[in-house]
């Protein structure tokens, strides 16, 4: 018998009825005998997640809000996780674990993580005991090191030897253990890392990544009506697209597994019979119908553009720009550059009130003729592994967008043409990512 990790999003468990149609996927399939839950996400619209119900009651309780505001906001924690074990009939009592958590964050004896992860935690204990599977917390099996990354091989001895102990098992996703023993998270989407991690050192054949949708589509369903899904894409492509903003899968998840060729099956829990999107490590082929793979985007940039004549003579110029934005701790996204100019792009939440210095550090770091800083900028990414062997399709993305009426500010694309990325004014986002949809799809 085969083995398959199986993860399960927040909206895929956020009431004891979605955790009934998670039982019955899983129980379908035999070799689904490893699953990765989230925390309860959204019931409808109005609702609230209760991650970040959690993180509102720790807010309360480091910002000295007093007891009762405290405790009135956990107690709507309380009142999910009941309902959903009084939904599922179960007897099983978690009060114990609930006034706990809550007597932590009042004594303020945890961090932010550990609050955020308990959202994981709970609802996994619920699901372990529902399934009749056994729990294993994540705490004991992933490790991270002193910077915030994944030590794989701790987390793969650990990991290895307790998966090797439990025939099915449910190990909550989005946190692990610092070195010194106390939890730590990923960054928000984690879980879908956290079952990469699980499909690898438990030897999976196929990761499914349960959600809300039937796949990965083409482009995003708030700009778009009624994108097409994507069938088959590669990690690399799957990767350019959450970066950009594709939210079906964090950017991240592909690592653990791609090396080890473990497919990604993107399913939807509300619809289980459509076969979803298939990511595997590569692609001899592409649907020639619309030579792109996907479109996805976002806002919230900002340019920082440097003149300077002759820049392209002057040696160790670039490396003297990106150190000023390095010694702030801050991460490009694109270069575009001319004889006379280099621009760095990145996200304006880096930059917002440290312009005057940037531009001060910057001339006095280089031979400047200016230094500007445009903010309102959006990236948009062309990507699909079909766009080198298929002439013209630069041309058809920047006709595409030019008959929308919309002004190109910047363009990059790399030698390996697995992606175009267009910059645009915020306002003509939308615009432009029709217009691109249009072109190739219709």
């Amino acid at each position: 018998m085969g083995i398959k990790t199986v993860k399960f999003g927040g909206s895929s468990l956020a009431d004891a009825e979605h955790f009934k149609k998670v039982a019955d996927i899983i129980k379908s399939d035999p070799e689904r005998r490893y699953v990765v839950p989230s925390a309860p996400g959204k019931r409808n619209k109005n609702d609230t997640k209760v991650t970040d119900m959690l993180y509102e009651t720790y807010r309360l309780a480091r910002s000295g809000m007093g007891v009762g505001a405290v405790e009135a906001a956990y107690q709507r924690i309380c009142d999910r996780y009941n309902d959903i074990i009084r939904g599922l009939g179960l007897n099983f009592d978690i009060s114990g674990e609930l006034e706990y958590i809550k007597q932590a964050m009042l004594l303020r004896r945890v961090g932010h993580d550990f609050a955020a992860s308990r959202g994981e935690y709970l609802n996994s204990l619920i699901l372990a005991k529902y399934l009749g599977y056994d729990f294993i917390d994540a705490e004991s099996v992933i490790f991270f090191r002193e910077n915030g990354q994944v030590d794989m091989e701790l987390t793969k001895c650990a990991m290895s030897d307790e998966l090797a102990k439990h025939e099915r098992a449910v190990i909550p996703g989005f946190y692990g253990q610092m070195p010194n023993g106390t939890v730590r998270t990923f960054s928000r989407g984690g879980s879908d890392i956290t079952g990469s991690i699980v499909a690898l050192f438990s030897g999976s054949d196929l990761y499914e990544n349960w959600t809300d949708v039937s796949g990965v589509l083409m482009a995003d369903p708030r700009i778009v009506d009624d994108p097409l899904g994507i069938d088959l894409l590669t990690y690399r492509e799957l990767r350019e697209l959450s970066y950009m903003g594709a939210s079906v899968l964090h950017e991240d998840a592909t690592f653990p597994v791609r090396n080890a060729g473990i497919p990604i099956n993107v399913r939807n829990t509300n619809r289980p019979d459509d076969k979803g999107t298939m990511i595997v490590r590569s692609a001899p082929d592409y649907d020639r119908r619309h030579v792109i793979t996907g479109i996805a985007g976002k806002k919230g940039f900002s340019v920082v553009t440097i003149e300077s004549d002759m820049m392209n003579s002057e040696i160790g110029f670039g490396r003297k720009v990106l150190e000023v934005f390095e010694d702030h701790g801050m991460s490009f996204e694109h270069l575009p550059s001319g004889i006379d100019t280099m621009s760095v792009i990145l996200s304006t939440a880096q930059i917002a009130g440290h312009e005057d210095q940037i531009k001060s550090q910057l001339e006095r770091a280089v031979r400047t003729d200016s230094v500007t800083v445009e903010h309102g900028l959006a990236l948009i990414a062309v990507v699909g592994r079909g766009m080198v062997k298929t002439k013209g399709t630069a041309a058809r993305v920047f006709k595409a967008v030019s008959d929308a009426g919309v002004n190109i500010r910047m363009i990059d694309q790399g030698s390996c043409e697995l992606n175009i990325i267009l910059g645009v004014s915020e306002e003509d986002f939308e615009n432009a990512v029709r217009a691109i949809y249009r072109e190739f799809v219709g």
